[in-house]
């Protein structure tokens, strides 16, 4: 990037407009011309109903006393073909599009935000698009980039929706087959894609990437873990200061099987919900025969963690479960 001096370029392009133009356009793109400009960062821009208030006239009033002014300076813009070669390609090297914020930082620094989000707005071919729920604020030289940045961030969400996990940058760059700097621009403007603290990539409402509450926390805990831990355990990871909300938080939550005495596993591991006695019907009612208590078990204990007593015990039923002349278990008719 070139260097740019900002300030020099809007006393050139202001110079000439009558003070009530020269006001307007200053005060709607928060211009500072003249003064020290050290410590400004992005200063608000004004409405043009709030600069019509202070004039006493109508908010089209002032919209026609600005495109006047704007008018007026483009003629001027030629003598910066420089700065605006440079912007070019700053955005042909992100595949023609920037998130907003990066744009501005990086094109003005910290000091000359505002001045280039005007010169972006003045000059064509620079286009900015508004915030929706795909996308953040962001800029574009063609309307095209955009779509292509949209198509290929539709088959990403597609591939992470399907196969439910998290990617690394490379990953998503060799499925998408495209150059690194135009694939961070992509994702840094999408609201549905977004990155962790571990600089992984997901949906932004899984929980592993936008953690809300105990409960998300809890299940990053069990993910990282990966394997069944006790509620007060969890607390721990999770750094939360009651054991009993992390406890009744995760018995609502469908995503937490509680497969012992306190004791948590995730549902996408294979556990299934319920208690030992409809862990060893649901066992049954899916085998094609009857099966030996040792079997039943060591089903069992493959869904629980307790004892086998206490499997044995819920097995010897006799209202839920049959036993055959052969010590096999079957579900009682009126069970099934």
């Amino acid at each position: 990037m070139i260097k740019v001096n900002y300030q020099n370029i809007f006393s050139d392009l202001l110079s000439g407009l009558r003070e009530r133009e020269r006001e307007v356009i200053s005060r709607r793109f928060a211009l500072f011309v003249g003064n020290s400009l050290g410590n400004k960062n992005r200063a608000k821009m004004a409405t043009l109903e709030s600069i019509g208030r202070d004039f006493g006239v109508t908010r089209e009033r002032v919209r026609q006393i600005q495109n006047t002014a704007i008018e007026k300076i483009k003629p001027k813009l030629d003598r910066y073909k420089n700065v605006f070669q440079s912007f070019l390609q700053y955005f042909r090297k992100r595949g023609g599009i920037g998130k907003e914020e990066f744009v501005l930082s990086d094109l003005g620094g910290q000091n000359y935000q505002n001045e280039v989000y005007a010169l972006l707005t003045i000059k064509e071919p620079f286009q900015r698009f508004r915030e929706d729920e795909d996308f953040y604020s962001l800029w574009t030289t063609d309307p095209a980039w955009l779509e292509e940045a949209r198509q290929s961030l539709d088959s990403l969400f597609q591939k992470m929706q399907k196969e439910r996990k998290l990617l690394r940058e490379k990953e998503i760059g060799s499925f998408l087959s495209l150059p690194r700097m135009i694939l961070t621009s992509y994702l840094s403007v999408s609201k549905r894609i977004s990155k962790n603290q571990d600089g992984f990539y997901g949906l932004t409402i899984w929980p592993e990437i936008n953690s809300r509450g105990v409960k998300d926390k809890a299940y990053l805990a069990l993910k990282k873990t990966g394997r069944p831990l006790h509620f007060v355990d969890i607390t721990n990871l999770i750094q939360w200061t009651h054991p009993q909300t992390v406890h009744n938080e995760l018995i609502k939550d469908e995503r937490f099987i509680l497969v012992g005495r306190g004791i948590y596993a995730l549902r996408e591991w294979g556990y299934e919900p319920g208690n030992v006695r409809d862990v060893i019907l649901r066992i049954l009612k899916n085998s094609p025969e009857p099966l030996k208590k040792e079997k039943v078990v060591k089903m069992v204990l493959a869904q629980r963690l307790v004892k086998e007593n206490t499997v044995l015990l819920n097995l010897n039923n006799k209202k839920f479960f049959i036993q055959d002349s052969n010590g096999r278990y079957r579900p009682k008719t009126n069970i099934i």
